[in-house]
């Protein structure tokens, strides 16, 4: 979840502080990018964990909502990153 959430809560930190502009929110993006890659990790440890245990542990339905969660969190990063990378290749020819 938090993975998912780094970005966009960057975003809106930069909207209400007004020191702050909002390319200064991809500080957040390699935060994002590690946090997303560590909930797909565990989120599949989690559900091999469960699998070779035949479900005694638990975990299975935890362990695929928070690959999921990885997944969206690593989608939302890389997208921000593609935007902020284009946004510097649009200023550098400007």
């Amino acid at each position: 979840m938090f993975a998912a959430g780094c970005v966009p809560g960057a975003i809106v930190l930069t909207q209400r502080l007004q020191s702050l502009r909002l390319v200064d929110a991809a500080a957040a993006i390699p935060l994002a990018i590690v946090a997303a890659m560590s909930a797909i990790a565990l989120g599949t440890r989690a559900r091999r964990r469960s699998e070779f245990t035949l479900g005694r542990v638990g975990g299975a339905t935890a362990g695929t909502v928070g690959r999921w969660l990885g997944i969206v969190g690593l989608y939302i990063a890389v997208t921000a990153a593609l935007a902020v990378g284009f946004y510097g290749l649009l200023t550098l020819f400007e």
